[in-house]
């Protein structure tokens, strides 16, 4: 990535050097790099090896620390993992405690620890510095559920600390440091790592998956999707609390930590997805919900080129657009189209089609319906989902739960996370430089296309 990308000032350059060395940084942050290395297969790599710490018992509870727990005016999805693993816990489904919370708002941090202390009965302790709560020996895992922009570097952090990580989406800011976590994480796939995107806990995905593999619809041609809501006044227009200030109970420099220091502005704290600078608003934020396990189900390699349009037409205040159209292109062969809105709520079809037959995924179910030429040959079948039994975030949430048990991947692999920020990194690209960017799997390269 030797061309600079306005939305991300700080982008560095991703030769595999600098790639390495922009790895080897971010690890050494909790200053737990050991001398052990492992190579990253698929970047070729050469990768620290983090620290090894033995896994519970099947008695044991898992030990789960949170960073991240935001304001109250906000839906903060930390809160919200404290809450449902909270609730998991009690109804039996998981023994899993959380021990630690961390934000770097005094007032977040301590709503945190009052709700798990409360919910669990145990003493929970509060952290301002991650990287202290990461230096206790009785952690299993951490959830990270910050702002994006510190994704990469805190996943980095635990998973050179022996931790496991459930990163919220998207799983990195922009596609450097989508790398650089990947690299880390293929080189220490002892521990388990899930990016939350929970639409791909959905059976129909799961369906549609087995039915591609198994030559049902033939070769898959191109398929649609998309994520579209709308209000009245404008997205990500949450509440500001004005008692939340730096120096008085806000570490401001600490939150803006890898991007560096910006000047306070309550709105960019509490609405960051609204801002270029610290979010790529519906694409990273919305779009990767529904993008993610189509790249999964279908398993057609890397993206490699993406063209995507933006527009501001309705919240014209917001620098983030409103309104996103993305076209992306496979290397085994595919193409992808992809609607996001946050002013308009209806979107289109979930829709895989293939040379022989096409996946209708736009409710409950997949349903195979066979193209005109093929309907003496393939019949039309609708294939049901069932109950989930809960909410897909508690479904994922105990997908990672189990593989820290088992030992064995969760859905939402870091392979399936990048490839989904190589179509984020390169749609924001491409709606901003007004052009079509490429992706090279061999280099794990972008430029200008």
């Amino acid at each position: 990535m030797n061309e600079s990308h306005e939305n991300t000032p700080a982008r560095p350059a991703t030769s595999r050097r600098e790639l390495l060395a922009l790895t080897a940084a971010a690890a050494a942050g909790v200053n737990l790099l050991s001398s052990a290395c492992a190579t990253s297969s698929a970047a070729g790599l050469k990768v620290a090896k983090g620290q090894t710490r033995p896994a519970p018992g099947p008695d044991q509870p898992l030990k789960i620390g949170i960073v991240g727990i935001g304001p109250d005016t906000t839906p903060a999805m930390g809160y919200g993992h404290l809450a449902s693993i909270c609730s998991l816990a009690k109804a039996g489904k998981e023994k899993v405690q959380i021990v630690a919370v961390c934000d770097v708002a005094k007032p977040c941090m301590e709503r945190g620890v009052e709700r798990a202390s409360k919910e669990q009965g145990i003493a929970v302790e509060g952290y301002s510095d991650y990287v202290k709560m990461l230096e206790r020996d009785d952690l299993n895992g951490v959830l990270i559920a910050t702002p994006e922009h510190w994704h990469s570097k805190m996943s980095i952090d635990a998973l050179m600390a022996g931790l496991d990580v459930y990163c919220e989406k998207p799983m990195t800011l922009n596609l450097d440091q989508a790398l650089a976590l990947r690299a880390v994480a293929k080189a220490n796939t002892d521990k388990m790592f899930q990016c939350g995107t929970q639409f791909l806990q959905h059976r129909k995905y799961h369906k549609a998956k087995e039915l591609i593999k198994a030559g049902a619809i033939g070769a898959p041609t191109f398929t649609q999707t998309s994520y579209c809501r709308n209000n009245k006044s404008g997205e990500w227009l949450y509440g500001v609390k004005p008692e939340i200030t730096p120096g008085a109970n806000l570490d401001w420099g600490a939150w803006c930590g890898p991007m560096g220091k910006a000047e306070w502005d309550p709105k960019v704290f509490h609405q960051w997805r609204r801002y270029r600078k610290w979010s790529t608003g519906i694409v990273g934020d919305l779009l990767v919900h529904v993008t993610s396990p189509l790249v999964w189900a279908l398993d057609m390699g890397w993206p490699t080129r993406v063209v995507a349009i933006g527009g501001h037409y309705h919240d014209k205040a917001m620098e983030n657009h409103d309104q996103v159209n993305l076209t992306v292109e496979f290397e085994k062969g595919h193409t992808l189209t992809i609607a996001g809105s946050t002013c308009n709520e209806t979107g289109v079809e979930i829709l895989v089609r293939g040379h022989k037959a096409n996946l209708y995924l736009g409710g409950n179910d997949c349903i195979l319906r066979p193209e005109r030429e093929f309907a003496e040959e393939i019949d039309e079948q609708s294939f049901p989902s069932g109950d989930l039994g809960m909410g897909d975030q508690d479904l994922h949430r105990l997908d990672w739960f189990a593989s820290m048990r088992s030992r064995k991947a969760p859905i939402g692999d870091v392979d399936t996370a990048t490839k989904v920020m190589v179509i984020v990194d390169l749609a924001t690209r491409s709606m901003w430089d007004r052009s079509s960017w490429s992706f090279d799997p061999a280099t794990l390269s972008a430029r200008r296309a």
